[in-house]
């Protein structure tokens, strides 16, 4: 496992101690490629090839065409308006997100507001908390009432959970997105009371009108969403002939993603301050922690009978540990198998599991994918696009110790104590 480690630790430790060598992506690869060669040499001494190539071939490269053609779809959708960001206009576009973020996808919902989000407070001088909630609640909270809102749901959606079972977590996800939202009204005021007067008046009288260009975008985003919930070979015969029977909806949304590119205009995504440096970063880094995060699902997995883990409450907090420093959707796909193996039986049985254990496993793979960068894809995809412009976005720990621990993670204890 020293691999993983070292590549969490060079995404937290590089960015402070080699800031120029890291901005670079090609950097970023050969980082990636050093760690990873070593740990598919080990996985293949110790005879397990068959993860090593399910993680990349079914886990990654899925992973990676969902992100990037969401990141190109919303990439060509430029929404401008004169409006300035005060905590109103703010409040509004975080809400649209959170609820967007279940209909859309998290990815998509965030890929989609958070160019917006930063043209709308361009003046304010305080504006990395607004990215802050705006990945707490628009990149991972705000997905967890279907399947179509976060990939780990989608995988427990494949493994038999109904679409509309999802719809039972709405207490988790009215709580948990209705205190962050509050709480961030009340952080975006103190900073807003602490702007210059003449930026709050500047802001406060500019108007209401709203321009959206590359329209045609949101048919092929609806594109991709219809591919995600009908391509699903637990519904389609004829794709359970073969496991690559299922890449056919990764065809149809990589379809998607070139319509877009053929059919926006140049001058729209430049409007948009479209640039593939933030989905490069992504594919580039994400390919080493695919990679090296193999071992660690394997201990997990062979190790997890000996660890106590029964309960909803072990679940709950084990899955929400694990999807802060795992990507959430292959630790959710651990713990569901974990549930099978153990056997348990109960009144209402969800993918082949207890409805208890399921929505334990759902709710902390979603929520407990905000704590770090790396839970969930598009944490580091919004963080990235924000330092493009300009924005002083935290470095990994220092995310952790002033707004994921403080912020959030009491809200998930109180979740825990009130539903799980």
């Amino acid at each position: 496992m020293a691999p993983f480690i070292l590549m969490l630790g060079a995404i937290a430790v590089f960015p402070l101690f080699l800031p120029h060598f890291w901005d670079k992506n090609r950097n970023k690869l050969i980082v990636s490629v050093l760690l990873a060669i070593p740990t598919a040499f080990y996985l293949l001494k110790m005879d397990f090839t068959s993860e090593l190539y399910d993680s990349i071939v079914f886990d990654y490269i899925p992973f990676i065409i969902l992100l990037g053609s969401l990141f190109v779809i919303t990439g060509g959708i430029f929404i401008e308006g004169n409006r300035g960001g005060t905590p109103r206009t703010n409040i509004i576009l975080l809400t649209a997100g959170t609820l967007l973020a279940s209909l859309l996808g998290t990815t998509g919902a965030a890929m989609l507001l958070i160019r917006p989000l930063l043209h709308t407070n361009r003046t304010r001088e305080y504006k990395t908390h607004s990215v802050l909630f705006f990945i707490a609640l628009v990149c991972n909270c705000g997905g967890l009432l279907t399947p179509l809102g976060d990939p780990p749901l989608f995988m427990m959606y494949l493994r038999g959970a109904s679409f509309t079972w999802f719809f039972r977590l709405f207490p988790e996800w009215f709580l948990t997105n209705a205190l962050l939202l509050l709480i961030y009204f009340l952080v975006d005021r103190h900073f807003w009371n602490k702007e210059q007067v003449k930026d709050r008046q500047q802001d406060s009288v500019s108007g209401g009108t709203i321009t959206i260009q590359g329209k045609l975008n949101f048919v092929w985003l609806g594109g991709v969403v219809m591919a995600i919930a009908l391509i699903n070979p637990n519904t389609m015969s004829w794709m359970q002939t073969s496991r690559y029977t299922s890449f056919a909806r990764e065809g149809v949304i990589l379809l998607m993603a070139l319509l877009s590119l053929h059919r926006t205009p140049r001058m729209t995504r430049i409007s948009n301050g479209f640039t593939w440096h933030p989905i490069n970063e992504v594919a580039v880094l994400f390919f080493g922690i695919f990679v090296t995060m193999v071992p660690c699902l394997i201990f997990l997995e062979k190790n997890a009978h000996s660890m106590n883990v029964s309960s909803p409450v072990s679940f709950y907090y084990l899955t929400g540990l694990l999807s802060s420093f795992l990507d959430n959707t292959p630790t959710a796909v651990t713990f569901h198998s974990l549930a099978v193996g153990l056997g348990q039986q109960s009144p209402e049985m969800v993918a082949s599991i207890p409805s208890s254990l399921m929505k334990a496993i759902c709710t902390a793979a979603v929520f407990f994918g905000t704590m770090t960068y790396i839970g969930n894809g598009p944490n580091f995809m919004v963080k990235t696009i924000a330092e493009h412009q300009n924005i002083k976005m935290p470095h990994f720990f220092e995310y952790m110790y002033i707004f994921s621990i403080p912020v959030l993670l009491p809200i998930f204890i109180l979740v825990q104590i009130l539903f799980i």
